[in-house]
């Protein structure tokens, strides 16, 4: 494959795993390869980064990638990677579970024993960022040994668990941990110290084998393919029905400023559309010079104030991410407004506000959430009663100072949709607002009355923060 064919690669890939490239952009970086050395890996990537790479967190997708179309090896089908064998072993070392002294010097990483191996990891671990090179090396090597597994009947593929499997880096603390603290008192800042060099090597050695077994499948199955499933959709744009709850601890970070960009516009859109009171003195004393005919009117400015908002959000399990996202968004919400009133239901509404106390803790509010909300009556979505619940039970918290903001799938188990409820609530809100968190490719598809609904409130698909922010901006 030529330079420029995988330049055209890459910054398609780039495109497809969601982050912004635009072609003058890509011209900018194969202008930028004309002015660096191609030989030095390193200014090659800090070339592409510097013209492609817009925030912080694109940069993983971004590496991920380049490590995909730029590799630091190559091998053939069922080779090992040029230079990836260190130095012979030392003349005592080699059979399986074989220790080895320590201080012979690097094995021979295609006959030494476990033993050996892993002593060998250990000494790479504690090497700090200095044995970096030397540890990704060694990960190819160990790749190249113990990577290959069968996948099936007559094939084989590369697996990151067989070689971390047959390494174990994660036990080697301890041993570690003697070594080090030979002499010294346990506990201390010298442990404290070790440990974390370890951990930190841990997760080198752990991110170089993945790296290598990526390349090595490119190599086998194409790259394109490969680069596909590889890398994970940068954070503003991950789906909320597919994050882990890693992602969403990390989406916590975006929920407070978008709560504050989101009382803003709700603000900035009541100032707009609501004069004040008539100024009526103001008003007679101008029609003064039209004989008497108020031609002009004249208000009085309208009194600033902090929003109402009521939160109507689906904490169903086929929502449950989103659900979970909508809640953090709740908690944060609560700061930015004057009064928030928030209910979670199922099949039945149960107001969830007393949880979201200012400065309650959220993992901890969202678990006595699930152990104490009463929103589940058999189980099964039913929109319409939970609307006829809430205009029942909790009718009197919608008004003219309110906004209702309706978070759900719209997916209702083939139950009446009680669109005449609905459309009561909305009719007494100031504003009324119904984010979707499926694709809108899939509403109506089912037991989806998302265009039922659609046709009362204004509704809109918000799948990642990316959408949401999108909504947010629309509102001004």
């Amino acid at each position: 494959m030529s330079l420029i064919d995988r330049h055209v690669g890459f910054v398609h890939a780039l495109r497809q795993a969601g982050l912004p490239v635009s072609l003058a952009e890509g011209l900018d970086a194969a202008r930028a390869l004309r002015v660096i050395d191609l030989a030095e890996r390193g200014s090659l990537r800090a070339a592409y980064a510097a013209t492609l790479v817009k925030k912080p967190g694109h940069r993983a997708a971004f590496d991920v990638l380049f490590d995909l179309w730029f590799p630091p090896a190559t091998t053939s089908r069922y080779g090992e990677p040029p230079g990836a064998r260190p130095e012979p072993a030392a003349p005592d070392g080699g059979r399986e579970g074989d220790g080895g002294d320590g201080d012979t010097g690097p094995p021979d990483l295609g006959t030494a024993g476990r033993d050996e191996l892993r002593a060998h990891l250990a000494r790479l671990l504690m090497g700090g960022a200095e044995a970096d090179a030397e540890l990704r090396g060694f990960a190819r090597a160990m790749v190249g040994r113990f990577g290959r597994q069968d996948a099936g009947p007559g094939r084989q593929n590369w697996f990151s668990y067989s070689v971390l499997r047959a390494l174990s880096p994660e036990t080697l603390m301890a041993g570690i941990l003697r070594e080090v603290l030979a002499g010294h008192e346990r506990g201390g800042l010298a442990e404290r110290t070790a440990r974390q060099r370890v951990h930190d090597g841990v997760r080198r050695f752990e991110e170089a084998v993945a790296a290598d077994v990526r390349r090595r499948i490119a190599e086998d199955s194409g790259v394109e393919r490969i680069a596909r499933s590889a890398v994970r959709p940068p954070l503003d744009q991950l789906d909320f029905l597919r994050a882990t709850r890693a992602d969403l601890a990390r989406l916590r970070r975006e929920v407070h400023p978008l709560a504050r960009r989101l009382a803003t516009r709700l603000t900035i859109r009541q100032r707009r559309g609501r004069r004040g009171r008539l100024d009526f003195r103001r008003t007679m004393r101008a029609s003064l010079q039209t004989g008497g005919v108020p031609l002009t009117t004249h208000f009085r400015p309208p009194r600033p104030h902090r929003p109402e908002l009521v939160i109507l959000c689906d904490t169903s399990d086929s929502v449950s991410s989103f659900a979970h996202f909508t809640l953090l968004l709740t908690y944060a919400l609560r700061e930015q407004f004057a009064k928030v009133r928030a209910f979670g239901f199922v099949d039945t509404v149960d107001e969830i506000s007393r949880f979201f106390e200012p400065g309650a803790d959220v993992v901890e509010a969202m678990t006595r959430l699930a152990e104490e909300a009463d929103m589940v009556r058999f189980g099964r979505t039913n929109y319409g009663h939970a609307l006829e619940r809430f205009a029942e039970r909790y009718g009197d918290a919608v008004g003219p100072k309110t906004s209702l903001l309706i978070l759900g799938d719209a997916r209702s188990n083939y139950q009446p949709p009680a669109l005449d409820i609905l459309r009561s609530l909305a009719g007494r809100a100031r504003h009324a607002y119904w984010l979707n968190p499926e694709p809108r490719r899939q509403w109506d598809t089912g037991d989806s009355v998302a265009g039922a609904y659609g046709t009362v409130v204004p509704m809109s698909e918000c799948r990642n923060v990316a959408q949401l922010t999108a909504f947010i901006e629309q509102l001004g």
